[in-house]
């Protein structure tokens, strides 16, 4: 049975002060470093009168100061409004230093949750400093926003198998409508100004009609399809069998494919232009099945235009990670990713296209990079869910020498909530699972991309 949310109705609304015991500041996160900014995330909570640690409402400040100077840490962040769910960011920091910093709430110091990811020796939120990246040289050329697994129609959130481990709902407003709209809401946002968002996947629970045409008015909303925004689908998204799908387009084996009413066909290559930059977009969705697959006419195409222009700049994406470190590292195993034949074919035809720079992933839920099985100078990334803890998206900074990843969790005040709550899936294991470490989330590749425009 899924668990109810657990910050309704309870203690967390009222004041501190009518706590018996102390305020905790937990869940310090370091979540995102670039080169001139840190994003630190952490909760405020006390006992309530059964004892149960609740949200509690306090403000937020951060010091900070340089590593390698002598004086104390100054106070270079305040918020006197009130919440829980705290997220702080910091700009106008140099490339390539050091800092020391402490996160406090109501003069309590925030620490890290029980998690190896952040008490890991040499993690920033256990050593409380943080070194900023050094951007590419070169000057700035476009930000692509990187994101997946919105699960539009989702009732229960967590659950792996046969309603295990338990999960947890929130119905009004559902939540994968609340993270996506925090979603929205970032990328128009200046201080992250996405030129273009790239959905790799199960943008739907189970790819009803009413689910896929909900979520494209959402997107729609925002932007225009094949200009501010592109999707392939994930196996959530896949054609179904049953009388409530018999609307939609017909599919192989009686299937029907309710997804492709409202986006693109099954198994069709997308293809776009963006100041040169290539971005292919490919459907990894097996017709039943979590796993992956590319259909033989679909990679005929992609073979065709990496043949034709092998060094020209490219990003991929699609649901299914490729890798072998992948399938061997994620909780549902090898069977989980692209199968061995198309991954194995798939980074030789990379190997031979010396342009493929990135493939963009989700299905995992986490952050992570993986080692590719060839040669290939391809970098493998997977990308946390936007419909869960840590919940957020990648941004990829395109420069003349280079990239710069970096993750963002969304800053809504409905999604800092539900992220918190979200943290107790997995009986609590799931920080370990999808944070990643520091440089899955934050790191520079050095590239040409002086021929971009």
């Amino acid at each position: 049975m899924a668990a109810l949310l657990p910050l309704a109705g309870v203690p967390g609304a009222s004041p501190a002060g009518a706590q018996p015991n102390p305020l905790i500041a937990t869940d310090l996160e370091v979540v995102t470093i670039t080169d001139r900014s840190v994003i630190l995330t952490w909760t405020t909570v006390a006992p309530d009168q059964a004892g149960r640690l609740a949200p509690v409402p306090a403000d937020a400040e951060v010091l900070l100061a340089p590593a390698d100077a002598p004086h104390e840490l100054v106070p270079v962040f305040g918020d006197t409004q009130e919440t829980p769910f705290h997220y702080a960011e910091i700009d106008g920091l140099e490339p390539g230093r050091a800092y020391r910093f402490e996160a406090r709430s109501r003069g309590v110091r925030a620490v890290p949750a029980l998690s190896l990811t952040t008490l890991s020796p040499g993690s920033p939120e256990c050593m409380g400093e943080f070194t900023t990246l050094v951007p590419p040289p070169g000057r700035p050329l476009r930000t692509v926003a990187l994101a997946n697994d919105v699960h539009y129609g989702e009732q229960v959130s967590g659950i792996l198998v046969d309603s295990l481990p338990p999960g947890f709902r929130q119905d009004v407003p559902p939540y994968p409508e609340v993270m996506l709209a925090a979603l929205l809401d970032d990328l128009r946002r200046p201080d992250r100004g996405a030129d273009l968002l790239l959905i790799a996947g199960d943008l739907t629970s189970e790819a009803s009609l009413g689910d896929a045409r909900a979520v494209r008015a959402h997107l729609d909303s925002w932007g225009t399809m094949g200009t501010d925004y592109l999707v392939v689908r994930g196996n959530h998204d896949r054609p179904h069998v049953g009388p409530d799908y018999a609307a939609c387009q017909p599919a192989p084996a009686d299937h029907h494919d309710c997804f492709a009413d409202a986006f693109t066909p099954r198994q069709q290559l997308l293809e776009h232009e963006l100041g040169g930059l290539r971005l292919l977009g490919l459907d990894t969705s097996e017709l039943d099945g979590s796993g992956g697959t590319i259909d033989r006419p679909q990679f005929d195409v992609l073979t065709e235009r990496l043949r034709a222009d092998p060094d020209r700049p490219t990003l991929v994406f699609g649901h299914h990670p490729v890798t072998v470190e992948s399938g061997l590292t994620n909780l549902a195993g090898p069977g989980f990713v692209l199968n061995g034949r198309d991954s194995a074919e798939l980074q030789a035809l990379y190997a031979r296209s010396p342009g493929v720079f990135l493939q963009h992933s989700g299905h995992t839920h986490r952050n992570r990079r993986t080692r590719p099985d060839t040669a290939a100078a391809v970098e493998f990334l997977e990308v946390a869910a936007v419909k869960e803890y840590p919940g957020g998206y990648s941004l990829l900074r395109l420069y003349e020498g280079g990239y710069m990843v970096n993750f963002y969790k969304t800053r809504t005040d409905a999604a800092r909530r539900w992220s918190t709550v979200t943290r107790g899936e997995y009986f609590g294991l799931l920080p370990d699972y999808t944070l990643g470490t520091t440089a899955d989330r934050n790191h520079v590749v050095l590239r040409d991309f002086s021929g971009l425009g």
